[in-house]
């Protein structure tokens, strides 16, 4: 069996990143945090309440394939790729990549997004991950998982995705 690349997905607030380290751990792989890897320019434009366009985020896909592709050991990333032209994009670089698309409805979104304290992203931008997010169901590889039922499920449910 080749190695397991996964990416942890979805709209901010989700949980992608409790459950991309938690999911992480259980496989035995390293953890990928993709907001890590924001150039500073993005980062103070979100924090400005300003959305990410295509081009914000083209160099920071490349950047989380390359990151991908330098682990072939596999290894779990978290990543919103709200679109299908970003996962192809992660795809590319990591053939046989998986998905945890962790879903939540508009008003679940917002008020974690809200919960947060120091976080640079604000909750005024929640609407534009969902105007931005193309679901990825009948794509290959995507395992869609409720993230809004308690965190112990939605990690067993990404594993038995996963292992599915």
């Amino acid at each position: 069996m080749s190695a397991l690349h996964v990416v942890v997905m979805g709209v901010s607030g989700c949980g992608k990143s409790a459950i991309g380290e938690r999911l992480a751990q259980a496989l035995g792989l390293p953890l990928v945090e993709g907001d890590a890897f924001h150039p500073p320019a993005n980062i103070d434009k979100m924090r400005r309440g300003l959305a990410l366009d295509d081009q914000d985020r083209a160099g920071w896909l490349d950047t989380l394939g390359a990151e991908l592709a330098s682990r072939p050991q596999g290894a779990v990333l978290t990543c919103s790729a709200l679109k299908a032209a970003y996962r192809n994009r992660l795809r590319a670089a990591a053939p046989g990549l998986r998905f945890v698309h962790l879903a939540l409805t508009p008003a679940q979104a917002l008020e974690r997004v809200a919960s947060r304290k120091d976080h640079f992203y604000p909750p005024s931008l929640v609407d534009s991950q969902f105007a931005a997010l193309e679901d990825p169901a009948g794509e290959p590889g995507v395992v869609k998982v409720d993230a809004s039922r308690p965190f112990e499920e939605v990690l067993a449910a990404a594993r038995a995705g996963l292992a599915a």
